[in-house]
């Protein structure tokens, strides 16, 4: 169900979004990209004759926060809409609905809080029901939050069983994964990175033979090469996960998947951005010396990689790119990226928040398909996981 197959005209919309923003001291929004992402569902809303209610949490308050209040947020909406925005008080009971049922069409409230209310985190369906009371029809745009199994993301959905529909960026969102995981456009290409093996098992085990290759890179590949006997120096290192390294590998070869690790690194004698540096092996790191990026023909051959590929799917630095010393080998990727999308049409996904902040810091990110919102969000549905907030949308 997507926006089009509501019927909007008079009606009140009851908007999940994720107004989850950074907040610096004085309260005034630091980064509204999220805000700017939902504009255009909004937008929709109204040009459909809708009045628009939109409901977030904001952090993770124990209950009311003077602090984390979403009238913080109202400033910054307006300022995108262009049009004054009413705040409620409560995002549930009269303070809500005194201002909700009398919105006229054209008119957008925010509610407060949701998680000032611990029913929200728990799932609880009364209120869930009591949020529903601010709304005719229900849209979930928080691809963000579609994980989690809450009030305002999953339950809510059974009180408009016909009157329910993901927002464009939610639609955007799932359109984008589905290019990726159901009906990509072969070769397909998965680029992994980050710190650990741990945190991205799931992952590699859903698409290491869904995939025809896999890159694996950043701190986690050290793992990786040591399970096949190489010598990593001081390199970050999961000694409980060289068996499950071992077992991926095995998986791949089985599938005929082509398993790209790095063949060099750029190393260097201390974690610091000024630290001695030097090439080598990534099978032969000398002992008190770490890995801290991909090396020069590991990048020549992830490119070639990338530009041979019509479906990537980006999620994870190739080393450490917050220090400037060590961000070559993710900022090639991200070049990469670019121009394969650019010179071969090819569909180029970037998901996960390291992936997201270097592809912004590479300035590339209006040069590739699309770049995911939903970090965890997506990282589950790459583990091959149903997201609770799509299935109840779908249901």
């Amino acid at each position: 169900m997507t926006l089009s197959d509501l019927h909007l005209k008079g009606k009140r919309a009851l908007v999940r979004v994720d107004f989850n923003v950074p907040l610096d001291d004085a309260q005034n929004v630091t980064d509204d990209t999220r805000i700017r992402r939902a504009i255009p569902t909004i937008q929709a809303l109204l040009d459909g004759g809708a009045s628009v209610v939109l409901m977030s949490h904001l952090g993770r308050p124990k209950g009311p926060s003077a602090e984390l209040s979403l009238k913080h947020i109202v400033p910054t909406l307006s300022d995108l809409l262009g049009k004054p925005v009413k705040f409620a008080e409560d995002c549930v009971g009269d303070k809500a609905l005194d201002v909700t049922q009398t919105l006229q069409p054209g008119e957008v409230a925010l509610l407060e809080n949701l998680r000032f209310h611990g029913e929200e985190k728990a799932g609880d369906e009364f209120f869930a029901g009591q949020l529903a009371e601010s709304g005719d029809v229900y849209v979930n745009d928080a691809f963000g939050t579609a994980h989690r199994a809450h009030a305002s993301t999953a339950v809510i959905a059974k009180f408009f069983p016909e009157d329910k529909a993901f927002g464009l960026l939610m639609q955007g969102e799932v359109e984008a994964l589905n290019k990726v995981l159901s009906t990509p456009a072969k070769p397909l290409l998965a680029i992994i990175g980050g710190a650990k093996v741990s945190s991205k098992l799931s992952i590699l085990e859903n698409l290491v033979d869904r995939v025809d290759k896999l890159i694996v890179g950043g701190g986690m590949a050290y793992t990786f090469v040591k399970a096949q006997g190489g010598s990593i120096g001081t390199s970050l290192v999961e000694d409980d996960m060289l068996d499950k390294a071992r077992a991926i590998l095995a998986k791949a070869e089985a599938a005929g998947t082509e398993f790209l690790l790095p063949q060099d690194t750029l190393c260097a004698d201390d974690f610091a951005p000024e630290a001695n540096t030097a090439v080598h092996p990534i099978d032969a790191i000398p002992g008190t010396w770490m890995g801290l990026d991909i090396g020069p023909e590991t990048r020549e051959r992830f490119v070639k990689a990338v530009l041979e590929s019509r479906t990537i799917l980006w999620n994870g630095p190739m080393g450490v790119f917050e220090m400037d010393a060590f961000a070559g080998g993710t900022n090639d990727v991200a070049a990469a990226l670019a121009k394969v999308t650019a010179d071969h049409d090819a569909f180029t996904l970037i998901g996960g928040g390291d992936s997201v902040a270097a592809i912004n810091k590479a300035g590339l990110a209006g040069d590739v398909s699309y770049v995911s919102t939903g970090g965890g969000a997506m990282l589950e549905v790459l583990e091959g996981k149903v997201l609770p907030g799509i299935a109840a949308i779908d249901a």
